[in-house]
């Protein structure tokens, strides 16, 4: 029997620093609504630069820290799990440690780490280059070793230790680690909470960021725009996972569901080509430059992209995710330069796009479940606010009907929605 189907959604809504209250309020609001619907949890991405097209899409709100926003929606909710983002690039571990562990106490044990190793935004905290992928993601290694050995450094039973100093002193003790990158005495301040290890998630899918999450993670955020995409990645993850000594169970793969959703299709692909307008021709070009190093102004809208036409695969580029997901829709397509200009891939994120009718999503997310495409989705509201009502009066009632989620809670931790062994912590 499969096992039901993880749902995380991107906490990103449109608050209004115009209005005082509304920023919190609007998010607080949002979360209430996913956890209504009973969501495994809901997901913060993070920048640490300033975006000017991010920050007119959602009013300045992408800048707020989202360990520090879950905190407040911790306070307002009681079961839905909390996923906050945190860069092992600029951030010590000893501080992510605390970070993390604070927040668990504080949402009694509902937090998420998604892994990041950044790809920009080191001039804002030295005035070195971005170091490469690999160094990146060797760094992301040791701060993750770093940061599990400081939680279980400082363990839960030390809370049955009330003043026995003794007890105390055998329980909470020095990690020393002495690394690459790092060189951490410890133990940390702040004991582990007793819903176990905070779940890890990663987002990198390239060859390096695919084993690095093979190898720690819980679940990977990934890029899919096409079920092929999807079977391949999940086979080759569980694969790397039972090499380094873990199971097909211990990897999960969560595409971002960008969702359009009307009372017809035609409703709902309006939708979509509405929330792209903005999207001159001009800047599709230089999104296209921008991931793959690719110039086709020279090309009429009608001329295909050729296979010859693709720059050499070892040129440095900003997402080596996005840009093997390009080339491979270019390779296996050959598609006109309007249609390439017009894949998510290009325009957006490289999310699954999802446009129809309820029962149309519906009929797609069971498709890729079924085809071993996926193992749940982050799903990512697109278009008007009626996009998002039909997500939650229509979309997920339908899923548990055809007992692919839940109906219930069945816990009250982030590890229990995920269904991890929670022996595994002590």
């Amino acid at each position: 029997m499969k096992r039901h189907l993880i749902i995380g959604m991107h906490l990103a809504v449109q608050g209004d620093y115009g209005k005082k209250g509304a920023l919190l309020d609007d998010h607080i609001a949002f979360a209430k609504r996913a956890e209504a619907a009973k969501l495994d949890f809901l997901f913060k991405a993070d920048y640490l630069m300033a975006h000017p097209e991010l920050m007119a899409k959602t009013k300045g709100t992408v800048g707020l820290d989202p360990s520090f926003l879950l905190a407040t929606v911790a306070r307002e909710t009681k079961q839905i799990g909390l996923v906050t983002t945190i860069s092992t690039s600029f951030t010590p571990p000893y501080l992510i440690a605390r970070q993390l562990q604070s927040l668990n106490w504080i949402s009694e044990g509902r937090v998420g780490w998604n892994i990041v190793t950044s790809i920009d935004g080191a001039y804002n905290f030295s005035n070195e280059l971005m170091p490469s992928s690999e160094e990146r993601y060797a760094k992301a290694a040791e701060c993750t070793t770093v940061v599990k050995q400081l939680w279980h450094s400082h363990p839960y039973e030390i809370l049955e230790a009330a003043g026995n100093i003794a007890k105390i002193k055998e329980l909470v003790r020095p990690i020393d680690h002495e690394g690459e990158f790092f060189h951490i005495k410890g133990p940390l301040n702040i004991p582990m909470h007793p819903a176990g290890d905070i779940p890890l998630f990663q987002a990198g899918a390239s060859d390096i960021g695919r084993q690095f999450a093979a190898t720690v993670s819980n679940a990977i955020f990934a890029a899919t725009p096409a079920i092929e995409v999807g079977i391949e990645m999940r086979n080759d993850l569980q694969k790397r996972a039972v090499k380094v000594g873990r199971t097909i169970e211990d990897i999960r793969l969560l595409p971002g569901l960008y969702f359009f959703i009307g009372d017809t299709y035609e409703e709902a692909l309006e939708m979509h080509r509405q929330a792209h307008a903005h999207l001159t021709l001009e800047r599709r070009y230089n999104a296209l430059e921008s991931v793959i190093g690719m110039d086709v102004r020279h090309l009429a809208l009608h001329d295909h992209v050729t296979v010859d036409m693709l720059p050499p695969e070892d040129q440095t580029v900003r997402s080596q995710t996005h840009a093997d997901l390009v080339r491979r829709y270019i390779i296996e397509n050959e598609p006109p330069v309007e249609v390439l200009l017009a894949r998510p891939e290009v325009i957006g994120s490289a999310h699954l796009v999802a446009i129809g009718t309820p029962l149309d999503i519906v009929t797609q997310i069971i498709t890729f479940y079924e085809r071993g495409a996926l193992d749940g989705f982050i799903a990512v509201p697109g278009g008007p606010a009626k996009s998002l009502d039909l997500f939650f009066s229509d979309v997920i009632p339908m899923l548990v009907e055809r007992g692919l989620f839940r109906a219930e809670y069945e816990g009250s931790t982030l590890r229990s929605h995920l269904r991890l062994d929670l022996e595994n912590h002590k």
